[in-house]
């Protein structure tokens, strides 16, 4: 732009001087060729990075009849490899071999007769800490934010020109609300004092889509964050800020989909890059397909093929080059922002072979890095399929994080309810605990109460604590990965069948107008505070202990209503004593002798206090022991 406007002083000067209207035609055209190849060509990624062990790079190039154009390059350590035009004729894609590349800016050609485009692009020196970026894993808590819905930092950026229309009303569960990344990064603190150690949010790529999509799963831009949340900028330092505070981010990333307002649902790049894009078929939600012996193909093609809802186009990943665009995308936000893992939604939907290949490029650039996926299934075994290494797939997935969505499902009333020595309360998660031998890596498990599509763990506001504490702590001291939601520290409350937007509440005090602030301990009641500091104790407890986060478990078939499970590692252990009854109860010790080890005192980090471990033990009505051995 800056050149361009030189160019006109300098026309206007000559104007002035000498009256040559042929000088001022020449500028002017030259102005207008800089801006017409400013506009209207766009290259994803915008730029890379040289020293990646993925010697391939793919550009797409889109503008008008771009593929009329022969493309060139520069470089000389730079090759390009491949040109693939398509249906459309606003696409090119550029495959380039960088296998021998270093840092530079070089240019891009696009020739078309005596027509030229000239395009810089740059390779970037990769920063040599982002290979040993290291995911999170057992010793971690994910804490999950809905960033629309949990603070506004930057009240700007509520209503700003969009593509497409939307409200901003949080009278609306529906609507955008108004939340940023500035909210979640004003909040860094309160997150580190609670003890988290990564956040997880919800998607934060922009999704201009009629109505605004606040919850982030219709991606319109792969390469921006929505600037209803902030900026690209705003994202990378929000991470370098909660680094600084010893926590990770995870990204949430959607493959299966984009949104239906996404500019590759104007102008179509080829029809393959779609599933059924000329009649709409719905995915029946059957994961059951993979490992089904019985399942036809047409049920088989209905599940991966078929769109999730009418508003989220299925994307076609046999199609090489749509797998390419995605792989490489995840590979620039790693590069890019440093997040320290990724969340991939409706991982089941997506073409199973890529996912796998997926997997494989994004593990060879970051060894230490992981991805849960979500694959919501209700048993154990049909989860455990999905797992790297699992011991009932052939075809490995390399997915090496999984979510146990049953366990999430017993919580819901398992907490709740009274327990008895053969069903209900803590002998259904006694029982679910049974089948973790099917888990190929049973500490790549993620563990959690509930998420922003399910009913709430608390479906009101509770009279007491007893459930809420016996959820969360062992949802802390089970093996495997604890995922928190945002709010639960703060007994929100929710039930979907009310609305989706009942789950996914406004924290009070997030916003500038709000009369309370339950982001402080003044601003909240009793109970609440009562709550927050319980977990603030046991996740405080839990940060660094090796013992729960990847000791072995043993438990024990429940005695008077009475769940007994011990964590150990090495000659240390924990023991935990939970009563699922309403009732003072009574228990004897000696049959747990082989945990107790001849051990007749322990610390119950609860009461702070020695705890004496003789013959019996009593607890009364909902009662939790954790006591060190």
């Amino acid at each position: 732009m800056h050149k361009g406007l030189e160019l006109l002083q300098m026309a206007a000067s000559d104007f002035f001087s000498f009256f040559s209207m042929k000088k001022i035609f020449f500028y002017l055209l030259l102005f207008l060729s800089i801006e017409l190849s400013a506009q209207q060509i766009n290259i994803e990624p915008a730029f890379w990075w040289s020293g990646m062990e993925e010697p391939e790079l793919q550009l797409m190039v889109y503008g008008k009849d771009i593929a009329d154009y022969k493309p060139t390059l520069t470089s000389k350590e730079i090759y390009l490899k491949e040109v693939v035009t398509l249906e459309s004729p606003n696409y090119l894609l550029l495959y380039l071999d960088i296998s021998n590349s270093k840092p530079e800016t070089f240019d891009i050609v696009f020739s078309n007769g005596k027509k030229k485009i000239t395009i810089p692009y740059e390779l970037k020196q990769r920063d040599p800490s982002r290979r040993n970026i290291k995911g999170f894993d057992s010793s971690d808590v994910l804490y999950l934010i809905m960033p629309d819905r949990f603070a506004n930092g930057d009240p700007s950026n509520d209503q700003i020109p969009m593509r497409m229309p939307y409200k901003v009303d949080r009278n609306d569960p529906n609507a955008r609300h108004g939340g940023d990344l500035k909210g979640i990064s004003d909040h860094l603190d309160y997150l580190s004092e609670l003890g988290v150690t990564a956040i997880w949010l919800n998607p934060v790529l922009e999704n201009d889509m009629k109505g605004g999509s606040y919850h982030g799963y219709a991606t319109t831009d792969y390469y921006r964050i929505d600037p209803r949340l902030g900026t690209n900028e705003e994202y990378v330092k929000l991470i370098a800020d909660a680094h600084d505070k010893g926590m990770k981010v995870v990204m949430d990333m959607i493959f299966n989909h984009c949104g239906s307002d996404h500019p590759w649902m104007n102008d179509v790049p080829s029809k393959d890059w779609f599933n059924d894009l000329d009649h709409y078929v719905q995915t029946s939600h059957m994961k059951e397909v993979y490992f089904d012996n019985y399942a036809s193909e047409y049920d088989k093609k209905r599940m991966t093929d078929g769109w999730f809802v009418p508003s989220m186009p299925d994307l076609n990943q046999r199609n090489r080059h749509v797998a390419k665009y995605l792989i490489q995308n995840s590979i620039w936000w790693i590069e890019y922002a440093g997040i320290d893992g990724i969340r991939q939604d409706t991982y089941p939907y997506a073409d199973y072979d890529m996912m796998v290949n997926w997997c494989n490029v994004v593990y060879k650039e970051y060894p230490r890095f992981n991805i849960v996926g979500e694959a919501w299934l209700n048993n154990p075994i049909g989860t455990s399929f999905w797992q790297k290494d699992s011991k009932i797939n052939p075809h490995n997935t390399q997915l090496k994080t999984v979510m146990d969505f049953r366990f999430m499902g017993l919580a819901h009333t398992a907490f709740f309810e009274e327990t008895t020595e053969w069903n209900a309360g803590l002998h259904d998660i006694y029982e679910h605990m049974t089948y973790d031998f099917v888990y190929a890596d049973i500490y790549h498990v993620l563990r959690f109460l509930d998420n922003h599509d399910t009913d709430r763990f608390l479906p009101e506001y509770p009279t007491d604590l007893s459930a809420f504490k016996q959820g969360i702590t062992f949802l802390l001291t089970m093996p495997g990965i604890p995922q928190l939601y945002y709010g639960t520290e703060l007994l929100m409350y929710g039930n979907k069948r009310k609305s989706d937007g009942d789950i996914r509440k406004d924290v009070p005090g997030g916003w500038p107008e709000d009369d309370v602030n339950w982001f402080t301990a003044n601003g909240r009641d009793s109970l609440q505070n009562e709550a927050f500091r319980f977990m603030q104790k046991m996740l405080k407890w839990r940060r660094g202990n090796d013992i729960i986060a990847n000791g072995k478990m043993k438990h024990y078939t429940l005695q008077k209503g009475v769940y007994a499970y011990e964590r150990y590692l090495g000659k240390k252990s924990v023991m935990v004593f939970m009563n699922g009854t309403s009732k003072n109860v009574t228990i004897e010790l000696n049959r747990y002798a082989e945990s107790l080890k001849g051990k007749s005192v322990g610390f119950d980090i609860l009461t702070e206090r020695q705890l004496k471990l003789n013959t019996t033990l009593e607890l009364t009505p909902k009662q939790i022991y954790i006591i060190e051995l």
